[in-house]
């Protein structure tokens, strides 16, 4: 089973955001992170999510757990709706992303347990502002 820790980070006005994504297990251990430019917080969370999904794909098609500090991404995928249409499309294709594995599965962390993924959408973001 592959752990995919996913996290963004916001500043600034007008808000510019980073992300990453830490993943482990398997006999994996990916650090990735980038600077996505001028969005807010929860569009970061969701673009964190599908390169989570998209970075997994390239190790496994058996089982992921994405861990993720964001209740709005977590209820959003569990629930496989929400409301914003500014959303929709990454959690649309998060969604499909997540077809690929035999089984996917999401849960809500606190900041404290996703420190990984944390420093390295933090570290991305103060590189680049």
């Amino acid at each position: 089973m592959l752990e995919i820790f996913i996290d963004a980070a916001t500043a600034g006005s007008p808000q510019v955001s980073a992300v990453g994504v830490f993943i482990r297990g398997e006999g994996h251990l990916i650090k990735w992170s980038e600077f996505v430019g001028e969005m807010d917080n929860h569009v970061a969370e969701f673009t964190a999510l599908v390169k989570g999904l998209e970075l997994a794909a390239d190790l496994t098609t058996d089982m992921v757990s994405i861990k993720s500090d964001s209740k709005v991404v977590v209820d959003a995928f569990e629930r496989e709706f929400i409301k914003n249409p500014n959303y929709k499309p990454l959690l649309d294709e998060a969604l499909i992303l997540s077809e690929a594995f035999t089984y996917c599965f999401i849960k809500w962390i606190p900041n404290s347990q996703n420190r990984a993924a944390h420093d390295l959408a933090g570290t991305a973001l103060r590189a680049n502002k």
